[in-house]
């Protein structure tokens, strides 16, 4: 990776600083690009790679913007769009479907108020308060145990309707 001689993109200076250390901790290293992509968005309090920081990380590595993009929209972990502070991810694979994974990702919606994103294709939504981040995956891998939801990274099976809205009162009340 060597520095770019395009003109570097506007960057708060504390942001430029903290992507320059990344960018040094992962120099030479193999796979340095998604270390650097992930460790960035980390960063970011709303777990995100804005397209200004895209546009740094690209002009810092001299690796080019559109092969930053193929590289973040392949890999599902990264995210072009501010994040919420807690994560619903519902399983949509073939048995939580059949289980009834949509009427779960349908309560959600309408509980969170993301009946339109979801209406108009897109795969996710993140409430206006920038509390909650809905999405779905394709599988977990947790068949057996369908309908599966994700919340912060805790693996929910078997979840109905009504366990899901205690879940995500729960958290909107602060009790994790």
């Amino acid at each position: 990776m060597g520095a770019n001689t395009a003109i570097a993109p506007e960057l708060a200076a504390a942001d430029k600083t903290k992507i320059d250390a990344i960018v040094k901790k992962f120099k030479d290293r193999q796979g340095s690009l998604l270390g650097i992509l992930e460790e960035t968005q980390k960063q970011n309090k709303h777990s995100y790679l804005a397209e200004d920081v895209l546009s740094y990380i690209s002009f810092k590595t001299g690796v080019p913007l559109t092969r930053i993009y193929s590289v973040v929209t392949f890999y599902s972990f990264f995210n072009l769009k501010p994040q919420g502070k807690h994560n619903i991810i519902v399983c949509r694979g073939t048995a939580c479907h059949t289980k009834g994974s949509k009427s779960l990702l349908d309560d959600v919606a309408v509980l969170m108020g993301g009946e339109k994103e979801l209406e108009g294709g897109e795969p996710s939504f993140t409430t206006a308060d920038n509390e909650f981040t809905v999405r779905t995956v394709a599988c977990f891998g947790q068949c057996a145990l369908a309908p599966v939801v994700a919340i912060d990274g805790v693996i929910y099976s078997n979840v109905t309707s009504l366990q899901l809205r205690k879940l995500v009162s729960k958290i909107s009340k602060g009790r994790n």
